[in-house]
């Protein structure tokens, strides 16, 4: 039997972590098996040994899959079996491979994957908090270059105090929840909501996780240290340092002068860059550029990069001319298309979003079906983002997973300011038609006032800012960008992303590309980004002052009521004939759920009478039958003692063949009472052991003058006997026969 090395790590609560490898998957190029209670995730990595010719990058591919088995669940859908990835198993992977990233050597370009497992969980720790330490492990202890062991941790604030890797349980009570990633000297990434928290409370949460993360990095170092772990030699770049230092030296210059002309076009900059890279690739002889472009594109990449920051921090001058805190100009225009249920346009610069929102029933709420989740959700975000935005002809090829990243921080930045018990299903989509720079903030602006224009009433407006920075080495100089372009993002050394309202921040987004940033950068960040975030606030708030008073006249209207659960299955009817009688004759949509035990239902239909219509019907269903109250009924069905009515919703009451007349019936067909007929009857009595009804009609009628009731004549008991004898006739609107008891007739009955 095989004994695996292992290695513990214990939170702050008490719940340890145990890394083991040698075990599991010993063909991966490293592969660890990380425990936490009942969840178990298994961590591999592959690297090829060779780049792939002419490759100048880094090709990474992270995956995170949870199995519906660790949770004793079946996949939903035809074939029963994992597909593609969820939503969410993106955006965990995306997580991941944001802080991996730059971690590998900038030179190391052989293709990597990394996959993470989920194969066994209790629905009580979170496992997408424990991807990254294992994917890290997994690289520590194999042979893959790599600068230094990361980990992951979810931080939550719960009652003012904050909690490391939170359960699922805990995490629903908290106003803060953020995911960090860090080395042991430096935090690398960071993603999260709020509840509108202040930047000082942002920065006080960023410290605990990285006293957490600490250990963990130690971990690995130890385990890779037991095992003896070697990294593999490569070499993936060819150097020629004459024609790197000549690129310098005749590059340089150019791309500094078109960084220092702080020109506003972005085409007019691009052009002026690749002139400058043509002309020295005019200098290289013809035979030799085919094979030395990929180097020279790097060389080039690397001084257009140090051109541009050196402008910035010296001369304090951006390429598009602004200022370090300066935005670009806005234009905010709600209500841009005529017949979606809300939309808006926001122009920041030459970054262009289209928003449009779309107001459903509770039957367009999306299913989310994945191992650990299986709910509805209300609130949607897509975002799209078409190659034409950055002028590219490539085909679409389906949502990318940048897109479902972008779309998920916009999400989580405007989720929390949506009012409580919104009856409506919301669907926000953001089109991007033009990008340079932070399109996802535009989402956030765009999809703000989108729904401001679709009549929702949000707590409060929400914008977004991109924020960069700047460095050079030690720290020495630095500059904070607000609003950055793309050629900032790619250049700079952090993008980082903050949402919020006037009163907070509701989402941030931090990926930080340089070694070790000291606080006092990030709370300078923090509060340059706040003065941009209510600028735009200020000018969406021109734009669109308040939500609109009412909903576009073509918008469905919907209604929300309470009704008691027992009353829950008379509203559905016997296979549901009920509710659906109810929706085809009054137009409407209804559904229904218990909720905190109460009936909850939504009716919706485009106009507000078939909407009434409905409600009064549901109301009727559920009202409480009163005795002596008059009802309108309908006859459902004839027997020989009487007919049973219909005269409630739902509700049958017996209108015995004495209650129909004061005259004395022989029969009911006498009466003239037909099945179908409507009649208008009065309740008179409520039994309240069985909570049967009786009815009748001659209560309405005028008593006739002189009239008497009859006795009801019964024969006397003998002594001694429990109702033994024969039964004579008994007067209880017409007489009875002989009493069935079993399907025989009862004749006379002696003592026992």
């Amino acid at each position: 039997m095989l004994t695996p090395t292992k290695k513990t790590i214990v939170l702050g609560d008490g719940r340890e972590i145990t890394l083991s490898t040698g075990k599991l998957a010993k063909q991966a190029d490293g592969a660890v098996e990380l425990r936490l209670n009942n969840t178990m995730i298994l961590a591999t990595v592959v690297s090829a040994k060779e780049a792939e010719e002419g490759a100048d990058f880094m090709p990474l591919q992270v995956e995170y899959k949870e199995k519906f088995s660790a949770f004793g669940r079946f996949p939903g859908g035809f074939t029963k079996r994992e597909g593609r990835a969820s939503d969410y198993e993106v955006l965990t992977a995306r997580l991941v491979d944001r802080v991996l990233r730059p971690l590998f050597p900038s030179n190391y370009h052989a293709n990597t994957i990394v996959h993470i497992i989920m194969f066994s969980s209790d629905g009580v720790d979170a496992p997408d908090a424990l991807a990254g330490l294992a994917a890290s492990a997994a690289i520590a202890v194999s042979d893959v270059p790599f600068e230094e062991p990361i980990a992951e941790v979810r931080v939550a604030r719960i009652d003012g105090q904050f909690v490391i890797d939170p359960t699922f349980e805990q995490l629903e009570k908290a106003d803060m929840e953020l995911m960090v990633g860090a080395t042991y000297d430096n935090i690398m990434m960071v993603e999260g909501e709020m509840d509108e928290v202040s930047e000082d409370d942002l920065i006080a949460a960023l410290k605990a996780p990285h006293d957490a993360i600490k250990p963990m990095c130690v971990a690995q170092k130890e385990l890779a240290a037991e095992l003896g772990v070697v990294k593999r030699e490569y070499c993936h770049e060819i150097d020629d340092e004459e024609i790197h230092e000549r690129v310098r030296k005749e590059i340089y210059p150019k791309c500094y002068a078109v960084a220092q002309a702080g020109s506003a076009d972005k085409q007019w900059r691009n052009e002026q860059f690749q002139k400058a890279f043509d002309e020295f690739m005019e200098t290289i002889p013809e035979e030799e550029r085919e094979e030395k472009t990929p180097m020279i594109t790097r060389y080039y990449n690397e001084v257009q990069r140090d051109a541009v920051r050196r402008c910035i921090l010296d001369e304090h001058i951006r390429l598009d001319g602004r200022k370090t805190n300066e935005i670009r100009p806005i234009t905010c225009e709600p209500d841009y298309l005529p017949y979606p249920h809300g939309s808006a346009l926001f122009t920041r610069g030459e970054t262009q979003a289209l928003a449009t929102v779309t107001l459903g029933t509770k039957l367009d709420e999306k299913l989310v079906d994945d191992a650990l989740k299986h709910e509805n959700e209300r609130f949607l975000l897509h975002y799209n983002f078409p190659s034409f935005s950055t002028g590219e002809a490539r085909a679409p090829r389906g949502v990318s997973r940048r897109e479902i990243g972008h779309g998920n921080l916009a999400h989580r930045a405007l989720k929390r300011m949506l009012p409580e018990d919104f009856p409506y299903t919301v669907r926000v989509v953001s089109d991007i038609l033009e990008s340079n720079g932070s399109s996802s903030m535009a989402t956030v602006c765009a999809g703000c006032m989108a729904l401001l224009d679709a009549g929702v009433q949000m707590k409060k407006p929400v914008a977004g800012i991109a924020m960069g920075l700047i460095t050079d080495e030690g720290n020495v100089k630095h500059a904070v960008l607000s609003d950055i372009l793309g050629d900032e993002d790619h250049l700079g050394d952090m993008d980082f992303k903050v949402t919020g309202t006037l009163d907070g921040i509701t989402a941030t987004q931090m990926d930080i590309k340089c070694d070790g940033l000291p606080y006092e950068i990030l709370e300078q960040a923090l509060r340059q980004a706040k003065e941009g975030r209510e600028h735009i606030l200020g000018l969406i708030n021109e734009a669109i002052p308040a939500p609109r008073e009412d909903y576009k006249p073509h918008v469905p209207r919907i209604v929300t009521m309470e009704i008691d659960k027992d009353f829950i299955g008379a509203v559905i009817g016997k296979g549901g004939e009920v509710i659906q009688a109810m929706q085809e004759e009054t137009g409407t949509v209804i559904t229904i759920d218990e909720i905190d035990g109460k009936g909850h239902v939504e009716i919706s239909a485009a106009n507000k009478d078939n909407i009434d219509a409905a409600v009064e019907r549901i109301k009727a269903i559920c009202a409480v039958p009163e005795e002596g109250t008059i009802y309108t009924g309908k006859v459902r069905s004839i027997l020989d003692f009487g007919a049973f009515v219909e005269f409630m919703p739902g509700r049958d009451g017996l209108l015995h063949i004495s209650e129909i007349s004061w005259e004395r019936l022989e029969n009911m067909e006498a009466s003239g009472i037909k099945e179908g007929d409507e009649l208008t009857v009065k309740l008179i009595e409520i039994d309240k052991k069985t909570g049967k009804f009786r009815l009748s009609l001659r209560a309405l009628q005028e008593k006739p003058e002189g009239y008497e009731e009859r006795k009801q004549e019964r024969r006397p008991r003998r002594e001694g006997g429990n109702g033994g004898g024969n039964r004579g006739p008994r007067r209880d609107g017409g007489n009875r026969g002989p009493r069935r008891d079993g399907g025989n007739n009862r004749g006379p009955r002696n003592d026992q």
